[in-house]
């Protein structure tokens, strides 16, 4: 499931973003689809909650929770857990400086975790595609361009819809250059946590015999 959320100035501001609304809208849906949640104890320290069927709740530090959920084939455990995973972009939303914005510790606190696609990385998308003159790159740099420049008369690449040539450039892209990508993204939140630990996870789901374990 993907949740898309564009941050920008609204007609007639002459300064923003508005990134408040989304920040809520977005730790809305991240706490609201899997059966964990987090909450605080007295001390602030951050535990992970899970109601069971029979009424009661398995609760253990959040860390160590998702972990074994993560590695468990329990029933009770996974059957309405998502792993939650924001993603955002564009230092000017959420950063002012180094100083994370009151918004990103929002989503922080939501998400079970937050990447932070880095201007760097978006950069070197941009030249990569965007400026390219490769032939191979070709048709998503016509998409890109159809969709968001001023004489647009079609959207080719937006979140509901994507040219068929595009997608195919964009697939072999970030499969040919999976390992440079992945270091275009800082982890947020778990602190001290890393992009490849998410694959681990995200793996661990993937591999996981749900029909049997759930009895679909």
């Amino acid at each position: 499931m993907v949740e898309c959320k564009r941050v920008g100035v609204e007609e007639g501001n002459k300064k923003g973003p508005q990134t408040i609304e989304k920040a809520k809208q977005g730790a809305y849906v991240a706490r609201t689809v899997s059966s964990l949640q987090k909450i605080r104890t007295h001390s602030g320290e951050l535990l992970g909650v899970i109601p069971k069927p029979d009424g009661t709740l398995y609760s253990k530090p959040y860390a160590k929770l998702i972990g074994e959920v993560v590695r468990s084939n329990d029933p009770e455990l996974l059957r309405h857990f998502i792993l939650t995973v924001g993603v955002l972009s564009n230092h000017g939303n959420w950063f002012k400086s180094d100083d994370p914005n009151k918004e990103l510790r929002v989503l922080a606190q939501s998400y079970d975790w937050l990447l932070f696609l880095t201007d760097d990385g978006l950069a070197e998308f941009i030249r990569d595609i965007l400026q390219s003159g490769k032939p191979g790159v070709a048709p998503a740099k016509a998409a890109f361009l159809a969709s968001y420049s001023a004489k647009k008369k079609e959207n080719r690449f937006t979140k509901v819809q994507m040219d068929l040539d595009a997608d195919r450039v964009l697939q072999d892209y970030f499969a040919a250059n999976l390992r440079r990508i992945e270091r275009w993204f800082n982890v947020v939140s778990p602190k001290h946590s890393s992009v490849e630990g998410l694959q681990r996870q995200i793996d661990a789901l993937a591999k996981k015999d749900w029909r049997n374990i759930l009895g679909a």
